[in-house]
């Protein structure tokens, strides 16, 4: 009799779902704490480890449906996939939010970014000012930043998939 195998995409389609709605809803506070400019290393942290808890218990909730064995590919595909989900799920509501929600978000974080420079640079010049925000201009557009985002998730969640499936894989025995 043929065994059942679990499907990854299944996996990665449930638990990127549930990834992207957490990630939202951390949107949502740090927008009603009108904290949605800020970029510290706390911010990304917190993102960070709420990625890897969902990946890491999507790749757990695989193994245990493929009774306990989990391959190194196997884990990397779930992990992958909840990251690509979750991250078009993201990329999705940054448009929403960026066209929606706060339409004047990108010239306000550019704003921010530049007081930030000036802040940290008091001695630039006007010319190099200009220079920099034309730069944060090109590199701020909707297209450039759902690009950095999809990019992002997905190299992030293959370092988390890639760490956690080394550390549960577990062969099937070969008789």
């Amino acid at each position: 009799m043929e065994e059942i195998q679990p499907k990854t995409g299944k996996f990665a389609l449930n638990f990127g779902v549930i990834l992207g709605a957490l990630s939202i809803v951390f949107a949502l506070m740090l927008y009603s704490m009108d904290m949605q400019y800020e970029q510290g290393w706390g911010i990304f942290l917190v993102n960070v480890f709420i990625m890897a808890a969902v990946i890491v218990i999507g790749i757990i909730q695989f193994k245990k449906a493929n009774e306990g064995f989990l391959t190194l590919t196997e884990g990397i595909k779930v992990g992958i996939g909840i990251a690509l989900v979750a991250a078009i799920i993201g990329v999705v509501y940054q448009q929403i939010f960026m066209n929606l929600i706060e339409p004047d978000f990108l010239e306000n974080i550019l704003q921010v970014r530049k007081a930030e420079m000036i802040a940290q640079n008091p001695n630039m010049t006007q010319e190099q000012i200009a220079n920099a925000e034309e730069m944060m201009k090109k590199f701020s557009g909707p297209g450039i930043s759902a690009a950095i985002a999809l990019i992002g998730g997905l190299f992030i969640g293959l370092v988390i998939s890639l760490i956690s499936s080394l550390i549960l894989k577990k062969q099937r025995p070969t008789y």
